[in-house]
């Protein structure tokens, strides 16, 4: 069993990037430009790489290889990304690793790309790749190169070395288990639980009893054999249940307009543990949005947009506008699902404005991006 942040150094430690490994900043899937970047590594890393893994590892400096990290990133539809603009499309993961230098919240994105064997191309045109495209690595740089069937494969042993000297041991399981309860989440209810004699899962979070059912806040779940944060929210409410071969978590979200607000269930997440040392993670949304008045959204909308604009503007705002700010993710998420398309973009183009006027309504804004990319690509 790999531990992927032991992975992540032996990466970082290897060389500089190449055709099997490229390390980003961040990646940023919420404009053109980003996602055809995006793509366009997947196509090369999975063309360059047929009979072994390529990865992205994201939250590094470039210059000097420094772990910084981004925020977590929830994956579960991003497969389906991939499969909308790739012919051929390889088999993609993104798992969010801690690193203990980190502050809470922050981790390491790692990218792993399988290949089918088969060559990767464009679909359709994106940005300024057109639709046929096909793109190999030369060095650490993406390129479009003229179609060859024929595809070398040169990197598998060493890719192999490094995944087997990122191989788990007793000790770092019993150190991870230890470091998550006793010190990381040591203000909250943790619990874990062995599966299959191998696998360990860790889950923390604020416990609320309502009947006979135990909801969290504050989540944050971890495989600690492969040290994968698989979870983590600090606004939602979790619902989490444990059989002896699963573990499943229903996220809540809250939703709602002028103070009245309730829980809707969003997404379903099992993962299943089987005896040959293998798990299988499935998600399914069971998003039912709130519906509201059009006349009314369409009025909030608006006025939402207005008070983005003044903050891009450097304008004071009212009173009346801070309140209504705290407000907005929430508003624009609900006008979303109800048919503004406009709303998520909004939200997307106004981000860094709203980040520095205020930092908690920005971490309302990044809940809603959240919860809208599980829905856009549901």
């Amino acid at each position: 069993m790999i531990n992927k942040r032991l992975l992540v150094k032996n990466l970082l430690a290897h060389n500089d990037e190449n055709s099997f490994y490229d390390k980003k900043r961040f990646i940023n899937i919420g404009d053109k430009e980003g996602k055809a970047k995006f793509i366009k590594h997947i196509c090369a890393l999975s063309n360059s790489n047929p009979k072994n893994n390529s990865f992205i590892v994201v939250g590094v400096e470039d210059e000097d290889n420094r772990i910084v990290g981004v925020d977590f990133f929830d994956d579960s539809k991003l497969q389906n990304l991939v499969n909308a603009y790739i012919e051929n499309p390889p088999i993609i993961s993104y798992e969010n690793i801690p690193f203990p230098q980190l502050p809470e919240g922050k981790v390491v994105g790692l990218v792993t790309i399988r290949s089918t064997g088969k060559l990767c191309a464009l679909k359709k045109n994106i940005w300024k790749y057109w639709g046929g495209s096909v793109f190999f690595r030369d060095g650490s740089m993406s390129m479009p190169k003229v179609f060859d069937i024929h595809i070398r494969d040169v990197n598998s042993q060493i890719v192999a070395e490094i995944e087997k000297h990122a191989q788990n041991n007793i000790e770092l399981t019993l150190d991870g288990v230890i470091d998550f309860i006793n010190y990381r989440h040591a203000d909250l209810e943790s619990n874990y639980k062995v599966f299959k004699e191998q696998f360990v899962v860790c889950w923390a979070g604020l416990a609320k009893k309502i009947k006979d059912r135990t909801y969290y806040s504050r989540v944050d779940i971890e495989l600690i054999n492969e040290q994968v944060k698989l979870f983590y929210s600090a606004l939602d409410e979790v619902e989490i249940s444990v059989t002896d071969n699963s573990f499943t978590t229903t996220e809540y979200v809250k939703l709602g307009l002028n103070g009245q607000k309730k829980f809707y269930p969003l997404e379903e997440v099992v993962i299943t543990f089987r005896d040959n040392g293998l798990y299988k993670l499935d998600s399914k949304l069971i998003f039912e949005p709130p519906q509201y008045d059009r006349k009314m959204l369409y009025h909030l909308f608006n006025s939402n947009n207005a008070i983005l604009e003044r903050l891009k503007k450097r304008l004071s705002l009212s009173e009346r506008d801070e309140k209504d700010l705290k407000n907005l993710p929430a508003t624009h998420l609900i006008c979303y699902l109800n048919g503004f398309e406009g709303a998520k973009q909004m939200l997307e183009d106004y981000r860094w404005f709203v980040k520095d006027h205020d930092k908690e309504t920005y971490q309302s804004l990044k809940e809603a991006l959240r919860i809208l990319r599980k829905v856009r690509y549901s």
